[in-house]
């Protein structure tokens, strides 16, 4: 999705949901576009002091887990970092594919593979919590 669609998009979605998409939250998320793959947290807090001189750690952070909650972006523990949800109107859990040469990411609903996971799971009592799955490998560009 091109970057000023997504960014009306997500103003929208959050509109509908009954929050605001504030000034800073916004430009923490332009900041997240302007990144290939999975952002760090000190990347944006980075590109916000240059911006503004003094950004506090804190507020970057309550920023991105705003962005998180709305599902604008995935949070990724494994590679401790995020990355930008493309199909946001609907709540998914995700597979993340990233490429070990080019760290370009793809991210992939993985609500019916983890079926078969959460019924295996469920067979022995054992309740799977919602989560996103990181899977490294070579993206086709990188095969090629």
């Amino acid at each position: 999705m091109e970057r000023d669609v997504y960014l009306q998009s997500a103003e929208a979605h959050c509109e509908r949901l009954g929050c605001k998409l504030t000034a800073l939250r916004r430009r923490v998320l332009e900041l997240v576009l302007e990144y290939d793959g999975v952002v760090k947290a000190y990347q944006v807090l980075a590109d916000l002091q240059k911006e503004r001189g003094v950004a506090a750690p804190p507020t970057v952070y309550r920023a991105l887990d705003f962005l998180v909650e709305q599902g604008l972006l995935h949070r990724v523990d494994a590679l401790n970092g995020f990355v930008v949800c493309n199909h946001f109107e609907c709540s998914h859990e995700s597979l993340i594919l990233v490429c070990e040469d080019c760290g370009r990411v793809e991210e992939l609903d993985a609500g019916q593979g983890l079926a078969a996971v959460r019924d295996a799971a469920g067979a022995v009592a054992f309740n799977i919590k919602p989560q996103n799955l990181v899977l490294a490998g070579t993206c086709r560009a990188c095969h090629a």
